[in-house]
């Protein structure tokens, strides 16, 4: 498997690239989000992009609104910023976790290790290989997800994880860390806030697809399920 990393601080591409390497990982570098939009097109094996936020010429989040046009390659985002609402712009755009900087590298490891789970082996459990939910068709072998009437909705990693768990247990309430643990694969520390925001973004391609029908439900102080039909 191929990692890219992407940071102006050349101390850190080096850094990673050693965890990397080490965990048996071959590495791409970039310094700037153009060189990273570069690598990603002359380089489609890359498996999973580690990305920092602030960068000259093109910044993370703006890396981000590109790739996801046409790819939903699981994306590490690297914060030197703490501010949540920064973290959760990167959320909104695509991003599928964050690490906020300084980093242990151990973490940023375990973080990718788990993305690279989520993004091959995304379900495990022994439900239907194709579940039919309102107006959705999912697809549990293919990670595929299509309205009723054709319509394919592209989803990340994450966003396919936490639509097949609920889907998969209608009318059953999932707490925001329940989800984190499940989908994940990590203990529950900073849950919530990364799954409302992986939700919200999930609910709105549903949404775009389906003419705003409402999949995911919300009980208030609890958390989210989606409803048998």
């Amino acid at each position: 498997m191929k990692i890219l990393v992407v940071d102006d601080d050349k101390d850190i591409v080096e850094l990673l690239s050693i965890y990397i390497k080490n965990e048996g990982y071959e590495v791409e570098k970039a310094y700037d989000g153009k060189e990273a939009i570069t690598k990603l097109n002359t380089n489609p094996d890359v498996s999973l992009m580690i990305l920092d936020i602030m960068m000259p010429h093109m910044d993370g989040i703006d890396v981000i609104k590109e790739v996801r046009k046409d790819s939903q390659i699981p994306v590490l985002m690297l914060s030197a910023k703490t501010g949540d609402l920064d973290k959760i712009q990167g959320l909104i755009q695509g991003a599928d976790d964050y690490v906020t900087k300084p980093f242990n590298p151990l973490e940023v490891m375990a973080r990718v290790k788990s993305l690279l789970r989520r993004s091959q082996h995304s379900v495990t459990n022994d439900v239907p290989d194709i579940l039919e939910v309102g107006p959705l068709i999912i697809k549990k072998d293919s990670h595929e997800v299509e309205t009723v009437d054709g319509k394919s909705i592209q989803l990340t990693a994450l966003e396919f994880g936490i639509l097949h768990l609920l889907a998969s247990h209608p009318n059953r309430v999932f707490s925001a860390d329940d989800i984190f643990e499940r989908v994940w694969q990590q203990e529950s520390v900073v849950s919530a806030k990364t799954v409302m925001v992986h939700v919200s973004h999930l609910r709105d391609k549903i949404e775009d697809a389906t003419n705003g029908e409402k999949v995911i439900q919300t009980v208030w102080g609890v958390g989210y399920k989606i409803e048998a039909h």
